[in-house]
């Protein structure tokens, strides 16, 4: 088997993933008949340009990945096919949180607001982990990649990211704070986190 070939359609077929998630994230938008409508859509428009960015920012992490990648097998195979259908799970939360943050959705309860964070977070959580897993594996497989140390880094980096929004759920479920968005406000725990991994390992890598 030609593994630089069957590496190029892994990343190809991913692309074609990535490309259909965005394709849920806008399907909804209408073109507006007129100039009335058009000003009541451009909230739904920032939300849809949030949802869009933020699934645009997992492709970067994602093609990061694979850069760093010599070559794959079975097990990165089916991380990576586990995670791409997680983010197609994502793209539904993401995008009803992005709109309700814009006044376009409706919730009803406090325990509709708290499922809501906890299904966002279960994405989240999954699909880190799954980051987190496959940088893992790479990094105990020296014939994967050139820099173990570089994996090793980055597998503690996105476990951080699931800890968090394993953090996010906990708080949802609990209804702490719910109806002011603490556990949306809890992953603001990343960036110092993941500062103070950085500098444990030495060094601050960028994504």
């Amino acid at each position: 088997m030609n593994l630089k070939q069957s590496k190029n359609r892994l990343e190809s077929f991913s692309d074609a993933i990535f490309a259909f998630a965005a394709t849920l994230v806008v399907v909804s938008l209408d073109v507006p008949d007129n100039f009335e409508l058009l000003k009541e859509n451009l909230s739904s428009f920032m939300s849809f340009a949030i949802s869009f960015f933020a699934l645009i920012w997992i492709w970067i992490i994602h093609n990061n990945f694979f850069r760093r990648l010599k070559t794959i097998d079975n097990w990165i195979l089916a991380m990576n096919m586990i995670l791409l259908f997680v983010i197609l799970f994502f793209v539904y939360p993401l995008k009803f949180l992005t709109n309700l943050s814009f006044g376009k959705g409706i919730i009803k309860s406090a325990d509709d607001l708290s499922l809501l964070f906890q299904l966002y977070g279960l994405g989240f959580v999954l699909i880190f982990s799954c980051f987190a897993l496959m940088y893992y594996h790479t990094s105990k497989k020296e014939y994967l990649c050139e820099k173990q140390k570089t994996m090793s880094y980055y597998s503690g980096h996105f476990l951080i990211y699931a800890l968090v929004g394993i953090l996010s759920i906990v708080i949802a479920n609990l209804q702490f704070g719910i109806r002011f968005g603490s556990p949306g406000f809890i992953y603001a725990l990343i960036g110092p986190l993941a500062w103070w991994h950085g500098k444990k390992y030495g060094k601050n890598l960028g994504h």
